[in-house]
């Protein structure tokens, strides 16, 4: 795997303190944001100085019942190809659920929600993973999420789960340590023992994000500081292993740049701090060995002493040898020297994870008694665990299962509708409501003269609409929904407020806009409210 160093998530509002930003090594961008023809000029500055650029798909929904959309594979696909990135990703999660499969109105969640670690989900996720794989021309890895609630009658924990999918697939992984925080506290879930069960060698890079918690409950905002919990189970992670890139997340809520910069410094601590650890370790578990090699060489048959009447129990050159050995693997300097790069030490590495995972093929196909596979990149790594294959009768019982099961759960999220048996029915309403406030803050954004018109009714109003009105498109055609549903109410009140909703709709609904100039129709809506005033 690609070594990609330190990085910092991408975004328009600080775009430019992250050109300015030492050390970063990496950015990721969240696909959907980019369009592939008209790249912002600073990630095009980025990658003109050799800084990777890894595009973070978020509505695939690889864990629905249904398979990838053909066309957003494709969208995807060429926004890999347009940033010349290494590697794409994606969640772990359903974004939608509905539709033909259940025979059911189509909704959309607006938000990542999680997958019950079951046998059919599992199935299902490997199979649209597969289809994933065989349409993208880079390696895909695939990302944990947070989640607020559980799902009943789950038959694997987290760690067991990722390993099954990364093992049947030959995707790699990208572990959020905010979101095994998240569900630590949500869940009652251990960050230890799902990193103990993990197949670390497949890990492309590491997630680290900021939040908040709130009457017991963590809300992985990305628009906090990284709380010190986070840090530690990022060290936890890499006293386990080096991971080949770690990555801040920060969505919102953006502070200077130098409080970004100190979150970095801190994440980097973190990484040394369990590289000191991954060290300790290894030099314990080779000088055992070694010693043990060391005794049961030096007895003899019938005879207890070492040769040359030296102490078998005391480490010999070969011991020491492997001790340096160890730390110059681990990227370890030798007692006395300072390191002049701690990032540069940790980013050393232990054996690569690429002959790592080649390691462990050939041992489970030596096993299984299966050909070779292939390598892991674009098409040809979907073909990894091929032979682990469920038969299609049995994929397409599983989807329907999962299909019935996932859209009676968001319907109950965003529609109204009674609580699924084995839901704790306190936790669905805090998810309800947390998908309704983003969803009032995403439609503010991409209709930016909605809560111009309404003012400070704007939210209240479309929180209202939102109890009755599941999102059945994009957030674009939610905006036009919301505009519609006031406007045949009668609202808002006040008429003049009325007729800029009215000519704002005017101009979005129809065939083609009759203005191609939106700060112009931003800035006229603003200066009709100030008047009013």
């Amino acid at each position: 795997m690609e070594r990609l160093g330190t990085g910092i998530g991408w975004r328009p509002e600080i775009a430019d303190a992250v050109e300015r930003m030492p050390g970063i090594d990496w950015v990721e961008a969240v696909a959907e944001n980019v369009c592939p023809g008209h790249l912002p000029e600073s990630l095009e500055r980025l990658r003109e100085r050799g800084v990777t650029v890894v595009p973070h798909g978020v509505s695939l929904g690889l864990g629905g019942a249904d398979r990838p959309d053909e066309g957003r594979l494709a969208a995807l696909a060429e926004r890999v190809e347009a940033l010349g990135s290494p590697l794409v990703t994606e969640h772990i999660a359903f974004v939608r659920a509905g539709g033909a499969l259940t025979a059911s109105p189509p909704l959309e969640a607006g938000h990542l929600l999680p997958v019950p670690r079951t046998r059919d989900a599992l199935d299902v996720l490997c199979e649209n993973v597969r289809i994933a794989q065989e349409s993208l021309p880079v390696p895909l890895a695939v990302e944990n999420i947070a989640a607020l609630i559980s799902w009943p009658g789950e038959e694997m924990t987290e760690g067991q789960f990722l390993y099954e999918l990364a093992d049947r697939t030959g995707v790699r992984l990208l572990i959020d340590v905010a979101n095994l925080h998240t569900n630590h506290v949500n869940r009652g879930e251990d960050p230890a023992k799902a990193l103990a069960e993990l197949p670390l060698e497949a890990i492309a890079y590491v997630h680290v994000a900021g939040g908040f918690e709130r009457d017991g409950v963590w809300h992985d905002s990305h628009a906090h500081p990284v709380p010190r919990p986070v840090l530690d189970i990022l060290a936890d992670l890499a006293s386990r292993v080096c991971p080949p890139g770690v990555l801040l997340e920060r969505d919102e809520n953006f502070p200077e740049p130098a409080e970004l910069e100190r979150e970095l410094g801190a994440i980097r601590r973190a990484l040394e701090t369990g590289a000191v650890e991954r060290v300790k370790t290894q030099l314990l578990e080779a000088g055992s060995a070694a010693t043990r090699r060391a005794m049961a060489g030096a007895v003899g048959p019938g005879d207890g002493d070492a040769p040359g009447g030296g102490d078998a129990s005391v480490p010999t050159r070969g011991t020491r040898g492997a001790e340096g050995e160890l730390l110059a693997g681990a990227g370890a300097e030798r007692p006395g020297n300072e390191p002049e790069d701690a990032e540069g030490r940790l980013l050393a590495g232990t054996e690569r994870p690429g002959e790592e995972t080649r390691a462990a093929e050939g041992r489970l196909l030596a096993d299984d008694g299966a050909g070779q596979r292939g390598e892991e990149t674009g098409a040809v790594g979907a073909t990894r665990g091929a032979f682990d294959l469920p038969h299609p009768s049995e994929c397409r019982a599983a989807r329907q299962r999962l299909g019935l099961a996932q859209a009676a759960l968001l319907s109950a999220l965003v529609a109204g509708t009674p609580v699924p048996e084995g839901f704790d029915r306190v936790r669905v309403g805090v998810q309800a409501r947390a998908l309704a406030a983003k969803r009032a803050d995403v439609v503010a954004k991409v209709a930016p003269e909605l809560p111009v018109i309404l003012g400070e009714d704007y939210r209240t109003a479309f929180l209202g609409y939102a109890q009755t009105h599941p999102m059945t498109g994009g957030y674009r055609r939610d905006a036009l929904t919301f505009a519609e549903h006031l406007l045949s109410a009668g609202r808002p009140g006040d008429a003049q407020a009325r007729r800029d909703l009215r000519e704002w709709w005017l101009e979005r609904s129809g065939p083609s806009p009759r203005s191609r100039r939106p700060a112009h129709r931003l800035a006229r809506a603003t200066r009709k409210v100030l008047l009013r005033r």
